[in-house]
C-alpha cells in the first residue's frame, strides 16, 4: 500500500488544527456554524467527542515497526487510509464545485469519498469529474419510482456503493442556523421530506431484491438496527447520529460501535462517524473493530480552508499521525489491533466539536 504523506520543507498547514483557524476565517459565519453546529443542546455532538476521548491505549514495546501500513479496504477498494469523506450536504456553499473537489481529494489521497444528494452538481457530474470509485448517499424526497431512478443512475454513472442516510426523518433543530434564520443552499427550496418518514424496512428489501449495487444504511445506533441491516442484506453499516445534528441526549458513536461489531459478526463491513478528528480516533475505531471511519467536520474545514488541496493536506497529516500511533502501539498494521490495545480512562479536555484541538484556543487568545 503506497503512502500519501509527503516529505521535505515546512508546508502551509502543519498541524490539523490550523485548518479549522483558515475555514473559520474564509468561510461565512453562517457557513461555519452550520458546519459546527448540533441539535438542540448540542449534548449528542458533544458525547461524539467525549466517547473518542474516554479511550485510552495500551501500548506494546521492542516489536519491529519499521514500516507501517496505514491502508483499508472497503467495498472491495483497497485504500491509502480506512477513511470515507462522509456525505456533507451543500458542499457549494463550502467550496466552489461543491462535491466535486471532495470526489477529487479522495482521488488524490486514495481514500473514498460518499456524495450527499444535497450537495452539487449532482451525482452525474461529480462522476464525469473522476474516473475514481465514489459512493452516493441519498435522502428520500420521492416515492419508489423516485428512489429506483437514483439508484438506477448512481449504478450506470459507476458508483460503487448506494447510502441511504436513515436517521433524518425529521429534521434536527439545529439552533445556531435557527438563530441566525440561516438555510443552507440545499434547503432554500421545498423539499418533500414526508417521503423519509414513510420510507422504511420494506422499501429496502424492495431495492436489495431490485439491485445489484452495495448498499449502506447510514445513521444505525443500535445492535437491534445492526441486526436487522444483516437481514436485509446489507453490505456496509454506517454507525453515526449525523454528527449530532439530529437526536439530541443520543450516544456517542464510538460508544455504539463495539455493540453493533459484535452483532455484526464479520458479515458486513462496518464504517463509524461522529467526532473524528485526529489519527488516533482512527486508530480506536479500528482497533474496536471498524473497517472504516467517516470524515465530516474535518473534511469541511479542510475544504474551506483551501479547497481540493487542503482535503489532501489533512488526509496526509492524518496518516502520519495513524502511523506514529500504530508505531508506537508496537504494530505496522490495523489487522493486528484488537481490544486488548485500549482501555477506559476519564477525559482530560470538556468535549466539544473542536476539544480534539487544544493548540487552536492557545492561538484564539493570543490573537485576541
Amino acid at each position: 500500500m503506497s503512502s500519501i504523506s509527503s516529505t521535505g520543507d515546512f508546508q502551509e498547514f502543519e498541524t490539523l488544527h490550523e485548518f479549522a483557524k483558515a475555514a473559520k476565517a474564509n468561510l461565512t459565519v453562517e457557513t461555519w456554524d452550520y458546519l459546527m453546529g448540533g441539535a438542540d443542546t448540542e449534548t449528542t455532538l458533544k458525547r461524539n467527542r467525549l466517547a473518542l476521548d474516554t479511550v485510552g491505549f495500551r501500548p506494546r514495546v521492542l516489536n519491529d515497526v519499521e514500516h507501517v501500513d496505514c491502508g483499508g479496504r472497503l467495498l472491495g477498494q483497497d485504500l491509502n487510509l480506512p477513511i470515507v469523506l462522509a456525505p456533507i450536504g451543500s458542499l457549494q456553499d463550502f467550496v466552489e464545485g461543491g462535491g466535486v473537489p471532495s470526489t477529487l481529494a479522495a482521488a488524490d489521497a486514495g481514500v473514498l469519498h460518499m456524495l450527499s444528494s444535497r450537495s452539487e452538481p449532482g451525482l452525474e457530474a461529480v462522476a464525469e469529474a473522476v474516473a475514481y470509485p465514489k459512493i452516493f448517499q441519498l435522502y428520500v424526497r420521492g416515492d419508489a419510482d423516485w428512489v429506483d431512478d437514483h439508484v438506477k443512475r448512481a449504478i450506470d454513472a459507476g458508483y460503487v456503493g448506494f447510502c441511504f442516510t436513515v436517521d433524518l426523518d425529521y429534521y434536527g433543530r439545529r439552533e445556531r442556523d435557527l438563530a441566525k434564520r440561516y438555510r443552507t443552499t440545499s434547503r432554500r427550496t421545498a423539499s418533500a421530506i414526508e417521503w423519509q418518514y414513510r420510507f422504511t424496512w420494506d422499501d429496502v428489501k424492495r431495492i436489495r431484491d431490485k439491485f445489484d449495487i452495495p448498499l449502506i444504511l447510514k445513521g444505525i445506533a443500535t445492535a437491534e438496527d445492526a441486526a436487522k441491516c444483516l437481514e436485509h442484506g446489507i453490505d456496509v453499516v454506517y454507525v453515526s447520529n449525523h454528527g449530532g445534528r439530529q437526536l439530541d441526549h443520543g450516544r456517542g458513536g464510538l460508544d455504539v460501535l463495539p455493540e453493533v461489531v459484535a452483532e455484526v459478526g464479520g458479515k458486513a463491513e462496518i464504517v463509524v462517524d461522529g467526532g473524528f478528528m485526529r489519527g488516533s480516533d482512527v486508530v480506536k475505531a479500528m482497533a474496536m473493530g471498524a473497517d472504516a471511519v467517516g470524515l465530516g467536520r474535518l473534511q469541511g474545514m479542510a475544504l474551506g480552508a483551501k479547497g481540493r488541496e487542503g482535503v489532501v493536506r489533512m488526509l496526509e497529516l492524518l496518516e502520519v499521525e495513524i502511523r506514529i500511533c500504530l508505531g508506537l502501539l508496537g504494530v505496522t498494521a490495523f489487522d493486528q489491533l484488537d481490544a486488548s490495545y485500549l482501555h477506559a480512562v476519564p477525559p482530560v479536555e470538556l468535549p466539544g466539536p473542536l476539544s480534539a484541538f487544544p493548540l487552536l484556543f492557545e492561538d484564539y487568545l493570543n490573537d485576541a
